[in-house]
Parts: C-alpha cells; sequence; structure tokens
C-alpha cells in the first residue's frame, strides 16, 4: 500500500511552488494533476513517472470526481507515491477535503502539502493588497459558481459589509454576482477588478465598478478571480511600483 500527497501546485507562477511540493513532485510514481497546472511544474517528474490528467474545464470534470477518489485508491494500492497535483491549495476549493476523506474511508495514507493561493498572491501580482490601513481591514474569499442540488448555495448578505470580496471561479456569473451585491447595498462606484490567468506571462487585469458589471460587464476569461472593494483602487499605483522592483531584482540576479 502506497500514501498519496494531496499537493497545492500554487497559483501559476511555477517559482511559487513550495520546496517541499517540489521535493514530492520529483519523488512520485504517479501524478494526477489538474487543468491548471503548467508543464514547468510537471517537469520536476521524474521520467518514468506516469502522468494522469484529470483536469476540470468551466465547471465540467473531464473525469468525475467519484472516479479521480476511486483512481488515487488504485494507484495507491499499487505504487509508493501518488501525488493529487491541484491548482493553488488542495483544501481551498479544491475539494482536497472530499479526497482526504475518501483516502481515510479506504485505509489510504496520505499528507497534505499546502499550496500558495491564488486568492490572495493573484491580487499581489496585480497589484492589489486584500487589506490596507485606513482602506480595508477586512477581506473574505467565496466561490462565484453556484451550487445545484441539494448544495448549499451562497449567502450574498453575508458579505455585504466585509471590505474587501475575493470571488473565485465568479467569471461566468459575474453580472449576477454584481446585482445582487449592489441590491444588498453595496456602491454602485464600488471598484470592481478582473485578474485573468493571474502569475502568468498572461496575465491581464481589468478594472471596472459593481455598477458596471451589473448592466454590462466586461470581457473577462477564464480562469480568472474578482475582486471588489476600495483596495482595487491602489492597483495602477501599487502594480507599477511592483513592476519596477520586479525589473530591479532581475538585474540584481543577472549581474
Amino acid at each position: 500500500m502506497g500514501k498519496v500527497y494531496l499537493v497545492g501546485a500554487g497559483p501559476g507562477d511555477p517559482e511559487l511552488l513550495t520546496l517541499k511540493a517540489v521535493k514530492v513532485i520529483s519523488s512520485a510514481d504517479v501524478i494526477l494533476y489538474d487543468r491548471l497546472v503548467c508543464d514547468e511544474v510537471l517537469s520536476y517528474a521524474k521520467p518514468e513517472c506516469k502522468l494522469v490528467y484529470v483536469g476540470k474545464e468551466d465547471g465540467k470534470h473531464t473525469i468525475p470526481q467519484e472516479e479521480i477518489n476511486r483512481l488515487l485508491v488504485y494507484y495507491a494500492s499499487s505504487h509508493e507515491r501518488v501525488v493529487r497535483l491541484k491548482g493553488g491549495d488542495p483544501f481551498i476549493f479544491g475539494r482536497g477535503g472530499e479526497e482526504a476523506l475518501y483516502l481515510k474511508r479506504y485505509g489510504i495514507p496520505y499528507e497534505v502539502v499546502p499550496g500558495v493561493s491564488s486568492l490572495y498572491s493573484v491580487p499581489a501580482y496585480a497589484g492589489i493588497p486584500l487589506t490596507f490601513r485606513g482602506v480595508a481591514s477586512s477581506f473574505a474569499v467565496v466561490t462565484g459558481h453556484e451550487a445545484t442540488g441539494k448544495e448549499k448555495s451562497i449567502d450574498w448578505k453575508a458579505f455585504k459589509d466585509i471590505d474587501t470580496l475575493v470571488i473565485l471561479m465568479g467569471v461566468k456569473n459575474r453580472q449576477r454576482i454584481a446585482q445582487e451585491l449592489v441590491k444588498l447595498g453595496r456602491k454602485p462606484s464600488e471598484p470592481v477588478a478582473f485578474v485573468e490567468r493571474g502569475t502568468t506571462p498572461e496575465q491581464r487585469v481589468v478594472v471596472s465598478t459593481l455598477g458596471e458589471v451589473a448592466k454590462d460587464p466586461p470581457e473577462v476569461s477564464p480562469p480568472a478571480i474578482m475582486v471588489v472593494g476600495q483596495v482595487v483602487g491602489l492597483q495602477g499605483e501599487l502594480s507599477s511600483l511592483l513592476e519596477n522592483l520586479k525589473k530591479n531584482m532581475e538585474g540584481v540576479y543577472n549581474a
């Protein structure tokens, strides 16, 4: 019987992969990986490692979650080290908790290797601090993908007075989300930012307001994070500063 590692691959930039994640990936016999795991991260795997794609796209599972769970048990029964590799952190909207419970039920030993979450790293790369003295002292993260069936739906009232909202997987529902937040009392003039493909060379930032998104939402493509709050107003100034710092540091590394 082998061991399963539930590993967070970070938000996209391979340099944000943790040292422990690299160690586990490089020693894995089998890796089951998601859509947002980049090739640079997979390149740490040894040549003989079996790579199994189990990604999701637009809310649709290439392989149903139940089948992924069964695959983890199947590979753990015949391989020493099995890695379940997920974008971001496995326990933040990554269904890592469900997989851990399934493994426990079948007596499969497992270990969680946390990853850098997109919820704070992507806004940071875009120059948006989730908190800022005198501007925002609280933040919350919520999925923008409405649950279906018997699952609990999103209670937007709970987020009415939170200074900064980080909404993951909300691109498809961005107009309805903005309408709901305005209806609950958040100001239509409140700034909103969408960060596409955050922390990667293809990163793109679109800034708008809740009122504009509610009426005529800007074109945004997933994967993207939606940030609502006055801290978005700091984006222009801080993103320029961060870009200059990055260029200066590259000069130091290349010297």
